[in-house]
């Protein structure tokens, strides 16, 4: 069993580990069990009843929190002409095309989203090796691969995520800092749970919310009651 801090422990002593908590007292014990001497990330963790080995039951897509996840998103915009002019208006901090192309393959990677033209997408994807695993490939299903850049970037600044199942059927998501109030914590975490339930598929059987937790970077884990949000 993983050996906990002296803070965690002391944190994990706020709350029940086995109680199922309304969704504004998890937000309000979340807050108070981020005890770390930054502005923790606070990350929403939900458990769907959907296979996710097969196709059809793939849960992806993005969602615009109200409030933004508390870190500024730096763009990258592969982009030429007009569109590359546009995409700088729009606010993207890095604009081109094969330069930046070139500037990647020599293993830069200061920056956390992609978006490309979609005339722009067979040179791009010769970085699919390098792009892919770091989960920065430009894709339509979330809007990053687009014409309309102004549109893109914008979302993306004003805090827009990508969500997207993992092997073991969870959803991971950040939705906000330690420093942000209740109301905007609880605003961001019902933002992304009327997303998902948005975005069940229509092959999903059974319940599909199966559970929900949060925590802060460094805290534990609390369970959040998923009635709410059926």
């Amino acid at each position: 069993m993983a050996k906990h801090g002296k803070k965690y422990v002391e944190a994990a002593k706020l709350f029940d580990s086995e109680t199922v908590y309304e969704p504004a007292e998890a937000v309000s014990l979340v807050k108070k069990t981020a005890t770390a001497k930054f502005d923790e990330t606070v990350e929403a963790a939900v458990r769907l009843g959907v296979d996710p080995r097969k196709q059809d039951q793939a849960v992806r897509g993005v969602v615009v929190l109200p409030h933004g996840t508390g870190k500024t998103q730096r763009v990258l915009v592969f982009a030429k002409g007009d569109k590359a002019k546009e995409a700088e208006a729009a606010g993207a901090d890095f604009v081109g095309d094969q330069d930046m192309i070139n500037k990647i393959q020599q293993g830069w990677f200061e920056f956390d989203v992609c978006v490309a033209t979609p005339d722009m997408m067979s040179e791009v994807g010769k970085l699919g090796r390098l792009l892919g695993g770091k989960g920065l490939m430009p894709n339509p299903k979330a809007g990053t691969v687009t014409f309309d850049v102004t549109k893109a970037v914008q979302e993306i600044k004003a805090g827009k995520i990508e969500y997207r199942l993992d092997k073991a059927g969870q959803i991971h998501a950040p939705i906000g800092k330690a420093s942000f109030s209740e109301d905007q914590l609880n605003e961001n975490l019902k933002a992304l749970m009327e997303a998902l339930n948005r975005a069940k598929p229509a092959a999903a059987k059974g319940v599909y919310l199966r559970g929900v937790a949060m925590s802060a970077t460094m805290g534990p884990s609390i369970r959040v009651n998923t009635t709410s949000y059926k």
